[in-house]
């Protein structure tokens, strides 16, 4: 599988959970999962997207630790923190404009998906790609993807005026060059802003 990269299409996902259940059996944190399977807008939906690590070209988490604990390889897979420099202070959980770290607080130590690298380096597939029922995750040569779906592979995101490129993908419609994040979109303030604005139109 070398020369192979990690794909999420959100379409696909059925909220089985699957790939929570394989990733807590990877050996390298037996017990412990490092990927999520969130509602896109539970409210109004129930269509789901497993969140696995994106892996930044240029990962925000590893900028803002102060003890230099987070790396990012040659092949470009960001890993979990590094146990004896890990001060678990959660800067990277604030950071990350995925949501993706998370800093178990037992263990001192921020812990998030790495890709599975003690399988991909020796050419095998993430567990999480492995048990997927629906190839919600995918772990493919490129002209394979483009060969076997209708959507667009994506790995460009705008969040606000900052532009973040990653080695992951995202399936999107074609002719969606990036994907554009307006965080404001998902804050509590806004939607409390909005439900005053409708309080006051109903008084009027």
């Amino acid at each position: 599988m070398f020369g192979s990269e990690f794909y999420v299409d959100p379409s696909r996902c059925i909220g089985c959970r699957s790939c929570v259940a394989a990733c807590a059996e990877c050996d390298s944190h037996r017990g412990v999962t490092m990927i999520t399977v969130d509602f896109i807008d539970r409210p109004d939906m129930i269509a789901t997207v497993p969140m696995v690590c994106m892996h930044c070209d240029e990962p925000t988490c590893a900028l803002v630790c102060p003890a230099d604990a987070i790396k990012r390889g040659e092949d470009g897979i960001v890993r979990s923190a590094l146990k004896p420099r890990c001060i678990a202070c959660s800067n990277c959980v604030l950071a990350c404009p995925f949501g993706v770290p998370k800093v178990h607080v037992d263990l001192e130590l921020m812990m998030k998906c790495d890709m599975c690298y003690d399988r991909t380096s020796v050419g095998l597939r993430p567990m999480c790609a492995t048990v997927c029922p629906s190839q919600a995750l995918s772990f493919l040569p490129p002209e394979q993807i483009l060969q076997r779906r209708r959507e667009q592979p994506v790995n460009v995101f705008q969040f606000g005026n900052q532009t973040v490129k990653t080695k992951v993908s995202l399936m999107l419609p074609d002719g969606v060059p990036a994907l554009s994040v307006d965080v404001a979109d998902y804050t509590w303030e806004e939607e409390h802003a909005r439900g005053e604005r409708s309080e006051e139109a109903f008084v009027d």
